[in-house]
């Protein structure tokens, strides 16, 4: 088994696969997925708290324990194996050709966990301030804004946990929702209550400015804040573009539609996680159905005659 993604989904899938004696092979160029640019964890079953980086690495610790290979590589293309007429009269199904930037493997089922990207303002200044005031990840630069005056962009859970982090070190932090902040209530509630955080809803930044670096940011309403970090957590994008050149079937947002099973579409592909069109996306829900996803690709190689060369 070939899975790609090493984040929360990826680990725990290879987790699974070893434990049933799969030779699994987990391919990653960010080990631990977009999880370790979470400050805190609170919501994994059994852990009352832990940080994004720590709960990523044991997923993967656990996995490696029981057998897992990890490669640090990009993958360029998933193809099938061709399969004669004969041997598709005879119930043969083909395995897969996983080829990466330096290297090429075959396995007989792959799992896709490539997970998201962060979707971005595409505001002018965005681009051109992009780590020199804007960021995509709290956890990694917030430290540098002790004292500071910042902002986080998004009205989701995400936004309003990175708006309690960034507090830890800067003066003023504007909380920036283009509609309203609907985080999990207990986070609302820390938001309200931090004095060092101002709400401002049914609004978004149009304009980041400065020289060198980011120096203020200009709203909607036409109002300028002086601004030394603008940190943006609006939501991601599905990493489903392998999926798609395979010929997975994905939804109007670009997700990998899946079953109950983790199948998708396409004999002896799973896929689980964030790139997954599961309404309600967590790490634990990715970890389940990577492990779903783990259990029924054993009972398919069990069942099929698998094509690998």
């Amino acid at each position: 088994m070939v899975i790609i993604g090493a984040g929360c989904a990826g680990a725990s899938g290879g987790m699974y696969a070893s434990r049933m004696n799969m030779k699994t092979l987990m391919i990653g160029e960010m080990p631990g997925g977009l999880i370790t640019t979470t400050h805190l964890v609170e919501n994994w079953p059994g852990i009352k708290a832990i940080s994004g980086p720590d709960l990523a690495m044991s997923l993967i610790d656990h996995a490696t324990s029981f057998g897992v290979q990890m490669k640090g590589e990009k993958v360029q293309k998933i193809e099938p194996i061709a399969v004669s007429e004969e041997a598709q009269k005879a119930g043969k199904v083909p395995g897969y050709i996983v080829r990466t930037d330096s290297a090429q493997y075959v396995a007989k089922t792959v799992l896709i966990a490539t997970g998201t990207k962060h979707k971005k303002i595409d505001c002018p200044g965005e681009k051109e301030f992009e780590n020199k005031g804007v960021s995509y990840c709290a956890l990694c630069d917030g430290a540098f804004y002790k004292g500071k005056i910042v902002s986080i962009v998004g009205g989701g859970d995400s936004a309003a946990k990175e708006a309690l982090f960034l507090a830890e070190f800067a003066a003023k932090v504007y909380v920036i929702a283009r509609t309203t902040l609907h985080p999990e209530p207990v986070n609302l509630d820390r938001v309200k209550a931090n004095p060092k955080i101002e709400i401002i809803e049914g609004s978004q930044i149009v304009e980041i400015m400065g020289s060198n670096k980011v120096e203020k940011v200009r709203l909607q309403s036409g109002k300028e804040i002086p601004m030394d970090g603008v940190f943006v957590a609006i939501g991601h994008i599905p990493l489903s573009t392998l999926a798609e050149d395979l010929g997975v079937k994905l939804n109007a947002h670009q997700e990998i539609e899946i079953n109950r099973k983790s199948e998708t579409n396409i004999l002896g592909i799973y896929a689980a996680g964030d790139v997954c069109d599961t309404g309600f996306k967590q790490a634990i829900t990715g970890a389940a159905e990577a492990i779903t996803a783990s259990y029924w690709a054993f009972e398919y190689i069990q069942g099929h005659e698998i094509i690998t060369e």
